[in-house]
């Protein structure tokens, strides 16, 4: 029996007790160690993930599995973005374009990441390939905020999920992927959703005829854009990649801004009104970030994908239910067709499902990215 607070120490990691560890073994009968075939009973840090997420503390407190409040963060991080439109709309009505609220809020997170990550700025600045990032996260974001602030919310976000349509052209363009017959299917199913969204009362031509249309197919394409490079630039570090988007949040809105100065005011003069109401969105994005991390770091990657999709469900039902959008027979079709597409996009390909079946389950990391 091992003394709390001792240092484990492996039965082979000193000769003479090699034999006695052995004789030990024989005794008790037993083949293999407790655990499974590959688990080695002094070394915990083999246990299996589900065992030690048990014994996390925030799932004893919350009482819940923990899976389930892995699952309970990431809808919570979907609700927050799913109901952001709201917030920024009364930051307008203050006085706040959306897009200076988004690089305020940006700005004040990046304070915060370049202070726990100090190497991400050097790292930042030295590769070219995180500019990329930095681009498509901040033109992301600009797009997503000011489209739901200024249109029907509903519609926005249905175009906005047309994000796994750019995927399939992204990743065949800059990561070579091979175009499967699942993939050509998703892209069917987008085209198809977003024409119903996007056709015309009279008839004529399915394409964005408001900014806010636009904003939100820009935001999809280059939401797709920035889960590419994540891909892309696996090997950097979190804190480089982290620093590279809230950048981007911060840096794209702003030059936006102030290149449409005609048509995007400067912020008014300090007032404890859109003040307080920026310090509070930044820190809930930060908590909801906080949650997806912790979420999407314990499901699989396709488990993460598909909860995701709930923030359509939280903003076209706030959004019609406080009158900022309309829902007619044909935009719920597109929307449902726009959605399958999302859904066939979190499905495994079926070597993978096939590898994955016969493997031990392990935990992977997501293989998009929300946004931060």
């Amino acid at each position: 029996m091992l003394r709390p607070g001792r240092a484990i120490e492996h039965p082979q990691s000193v000769p003479w007790r090699r034999g006695v560890a052995l004789l030990r073994g024989k005794r008790a009968g037993a083949g293999a160690p407790r655990g499974g075939d590959n688990a080695c009973p002094h070394a915990p840090c083999q246990r299996p993930a589900a065992r030690r997420s048990a014994r996390n503390p925030m799932s004893r407190a919350a009482g819940l599995p923990p899976s389930a409040l892995a699952a309970a963060a990431l809808v919570f991080n979907a609700f927050v973005w799913g109901v952001s439109w709201w917030p920024f709309r009364q930051l307008q009505q203050a006085g706040l374009h959306p897009l200076w609220a988004t690089a305020i809020v940006y700005t004040l997170s990046v304070v915060v990441i370049a202070l726990r990550w100090p190497h991400a700025i050097a790292e930042l600045l030295r590769t070219p390939a995180l500019w990329v990032l930095v681009l498509a996260s901040g033109t992301t974001n600009a797009a997503f905020n000011w489209g739901v602030t200024i249109g029907d919310v509903v519609r926005v976000v249905l175009l906005f999920y047309l994000m796994p349509l750019w995927a399939v052209l992204l990743a065949r363009l800059l990561l070579h992927e091979r175009l499967t017959r699942l993939a050509a299917l998703r892209v069917l199913l987008g085209l198809a959703g977003a024409a119903l969204v996007l056709w015309p009362e009279g008839g004529g031509v399915p394409v964005p005829r408001t900014l806010a249309e636009a904003l939100g197919v820009v935001g999809g394409f280059s939401f797709a854009l920035n889960n590419v490079m994540l891909r892309r630039e696996a090997a950097r570090s979190d804190g480089a990649r982290a620093l590279a988007m809230f950048c981007g949040g911060a840096l794209v809105s702003a030059a936006i801004a102030l290149l449409l100065q005609a048509q995007v005011p400067l912020p008014p003069a300090p007032a404890p009104g859109w003040l307080f109401g920026v310090a509070a969105l930044g820190l809930l994005f930060l908590v909801s970030n906080l949650a997806l991390q912790y979420g999407a770091t314990r499901l699989t990657a396709n488990a993460t994908s598909v909860i995701m999709l709930t923030e359509v469900l939280f903003a076209s039902g706030s959004a019609l239910a406080l009158g900022a959008g309309v829902l007619d027979l044909r935009l719920a079709l597109g929307g449902l067709l726009i959605l399958a597409a999302a859904l066939l996009a979190a499905l495994p390909p079926a070597s993978t499902a096939a590898s994955a079946a016969a493997a031990p389950a392990v935990v992977a990391p997501p293989k998009s990215t929300r946004r931060v």
